[in-house]
């Protein structure tokens, strides 16, 4: 089969395309048939210097997120799954490849009415978002920040916080993004690499109740600046390098609270669920900013380095 390998840790270009055995499920997995990859900005962290939460000796087929259906089942596995359109995790690694074999228990169905590739994109990102929301108490007429809006957890935090009636301030880095997040018809959105960007916030909402931080570093305390008493923060993501640097002592002495999410893997599974149905019902929307054939992981990895994508990237794998 074709597969995407890391040899060795470095830049994009160590992505190589290149054969790889055929996998075949052992007893307690299946088979399945890829259709699109998943790609994450923690992957990228990983390529790069082998950081993260994947254990993995190289030379490996990194890849931990992938859609398509199930073809082939382990000796001791229903075959009445064989045919069924499913996302699944991979634990890991093997996502960029043809085929991936994986536990029985990790594939999700996906609904009726939700293509396979608008799964992919909430595989991850929907279950994140939904989690973070839940985790800050979102409520009516709120006044909600969230960074790097214009990204794939991003992009959906917008969607969820305006359902729960919230008024949304979608912050981005650079013009085109800004500009992407302004058709969408939002209280404001801000271009945060601007100098002062946290006074058009301020013009446009006053304080902020929720900061959603997707970027870390100095964005993130420019945000957390804005937060009210009995605000609430949550950090996703480190776009800018570097994790939000909040002492929990200062959030307290302002009345703020530094949210820190989690959860067992039965209420991850659950969120996912919940994200593809939403999808399926047209309430979570995802963006697929990019697709990349298989074969050009390599140019996928640099553009999400680069930050030159918007909302989700896709590896096309059929």
């Amino acid at each position: 089969m074709r597969a995407v390998w890391l040899r060795e840790f470095g830049g994009p270009e160590v992505l190589v395309p290149g054969p790889a055995p055929d996998p075949v499920p052992g007893p307690g997995q299946v088979l399945v048939e890829v259709a699109h990859a998943n790609i994450t900005f923690v992957e990228t962290m990983f390529r790069a210097t082998g950081f993260g939460p994947f254990a993995a000796t190289l030379p490996v087929i990194p890849g931990n997120g992938v859609g398509g259906t199930i073809t082939g089942v382990g000796p001791d596995v229903d075959p009445a799954r064989i045919g069924r359109r499913v996302v699944s995790t991979t634990g890991g690694t093997g996502g960029y490849a043809e085929r991936v074999a994986v536990d029985q228990g990790a594939p999700i169905l996906v609904p009726d009415g939700l293509a396979l590739d608008a799964a992919v994109a909430l595989l991850a990102d929907g279950r994140t978002a939904l989690m973070l929301a839940r985790a800050t108490g979102l409520r009516p007429g709120e006044r909600v920040l969230v960074e790097a809006a214009a990204g794939g957890v991003g992009g959906l935090l917008t969607q969820l916080a305006t359902a729960a009636g919230a008024r949304v301030v979608a912050a981005a880095g650079g013009p085109r993004k800004v500009a992407l997040l302004r058709e969408r018809g939002l209280d404001a959105a801000v271009d945060y690499r601007e100098p002062g960007w946290p006074d058009r916030v301020r013009a446009a909402v006053g304080g902020v109740d929720v900061v959603f931080d997707g970027v870390g570093g100095a964005v993130a305390r420019a945000a957390f600046d804005l937060l009210d008493r009995g605000g609430r923060m949550v950090s996703f993501g480190l776009a800018g390098g570097t994790w939000a640097d909040v002492p929990e002592a200062e959030a307290a002495a302002r009345g703020v609270r530094l949210v820190r999410p989690g959860g067992t893997p039965d209420e991850l599974r659950a969120l996912t669920e919940q994200a593809l149905a939403e999808g399926a019902a047209g309430r979570l929307r995802p963006l697929i900013g990019q697709r990349f054939p298989l074969d050009r992981a390599a140019d996928a990895h640099a553009a999400i380095q680069a930050r030159a994508t918007v909302g989700k990237t896709l590896l096309d794998v059929r």
